[in-house]
């Protein structure tokens, strides 16, 4: 009796050794784990089930807040008839019925407050895409629908505070007065300036003034004017466009002042001083066509933020980057349902611990966390 039970409780460590390393990052040389890459393992049973009967639709902005709690967008009219059969009257089924577009997890994946939707004073995006949350505690929002050419601010309690630009018909890339179906949004607090990747119709970045809405600049590719003209699709053998394709999916401010712009479809990160002059620019994945490689980033927590954390919903994986050389240096996931995989991953966000958290669109319709198991660097 006493060796059968010494073999399964082998066989059962043996069983949760492979389940954490299936789980865990994967890092391709020996010389990336020297320097101190960052090792990560998700956490399957993050977030908590909703409440109410909730289903998420395609999330489509994540963002942590200065409070340490996770910030959700999501898209509640992407859930098809099925995944809403409990609005009928009488509902076919037990379940399942939309929750707000907002959403807010504590640590533990508790959902903690909602809100959010169409209202009085603002035009709510037709789709959700994109959330912020600046150090004065204000949540930002944005849309990705072609009428959408707006961004809004609101208090964290879900009071509107103010809208920049309107709704809108096709593209325009110099407009002083609107958007065109931005994706992203960062604030420079202490500028008070809000900083837009703009857009899925638009190709630039737009600074506003962050207190009154008034326009302040834009720029396009390696900082010129940008073009609506149609450009042809990204061919990795040839020359590399000069303006943005589309979308302009991300926009980030590092402390040192830099801000890092996602051109998704053209497989770069192009970097830029806050004025619009630009510094450099960085392909990765070069050889990918279809959505692109470069999604969307977020920077590991530390002073120096060390490492880049890049999406790419077209490889399913989120890639670590060193910042300074601006190389690869690890990588995890792959295309699948399962825990730690990605079906059409998004947005990613860190906590002040140097946990990542994920958000998937189309049929992925999930967050996910990965936590950061190896000595903080």
């Amino acid at each position: 009796m006493r060796m059968k039970t010494m073999c399964l409780s082998a066989a059962l460590l043996t069983l949760a050794a492979g389940a954490a390393l299936t789980a865990s990052t994967a890092f391709t040389t020996s010389a990336a784990l020297a320097q101190s890459v960052p090792q990560f393992q998700v956490d399957p049973f993050w977030p908590k089930a909703l409440p109410n009967n909730w289903l998420l639709g395609q999330v489509s902005g994540i963002r942590t807040d200065r409070f340490d709690r996770i910030w959700v967008v999501h898209r509640p009219n992407s859930l098809n008839e099925r995944e809403r059969a409990a609005e009928r009257n009488p509902p076919p089924v037990r379940c399942c019925v939309k929750p707000p577009p907002v959403l807010v997890f504590d640590q533990s994946g508790n959902l903690v407050s909602h809100w959010g939707g169409p209202g009085q004073g603002y035009n709510w995006p037709t789709a959700e895409h994109g959330i912020f949350i600046d150090d004065n505690d204000f949540v930002w929002l944005a849309g990705s629908d072609g009428k959408d050419g707006q961004i809004l601010k609101f208090t964290m309690d879900g009071k509107f505070e103010m809208q920049i630009g309107k709704p809108i018909t096709g593209p325009d890339s110099n407009a002083t007065d609107r958007l065109g179906s931005p994706s992203d949004i960062a604030v420079d607090v202490a500028a008070k300036e809000v900083f837009v990747s703009d857009g899925y119709t638009n190709r630039r970045v737009v600074v506003f003034d962050s207190e009154t809405g008034a326009y302040k600049r834009h720029w396009g590719a390696y900082g010129k004017k940008p073009s609506d003209e149609k450009t042809p699709p990204y061919d990795p053998a040839k020359p590399v466009s000069q303006q943005f394709g589309n979308p302009v999916h991300c926009v980030r401010i590092a402390k040192d002042g830099l801000v890092y712009v996602c051109d998704r479809t053209n497989d770069r990160l192009q970097v830029f001083r806050k004025d619009g002059t630009f510094v450099t620019e960085h392909f990765f994945e070069k050889q990918t066509r279809m959505t692109g490689s470069v999604y969307e980033i977020a920077f590991s927590p530390d002073a120096d933020q060390k490492f880049i954390y890049m999406v790419d919903g077209a490889n399913g994986e989120v890639r670590i980057v060193d910042r300074k050389k601006m190389e690869t240096v690890g990588r995890f996931g792959q295309i699948g349902r399962q825990a730690g995989q990605f079906v059409a991953v998004h947005n990613v966000t860190v906590d002040k611990g140097g946990n990542i958290y994920t958000a998937e669109v189309n049929t992925g319709q999930r967050v996910q966390k990965f936590r950061r198991i190896d000595m903080q660097n």
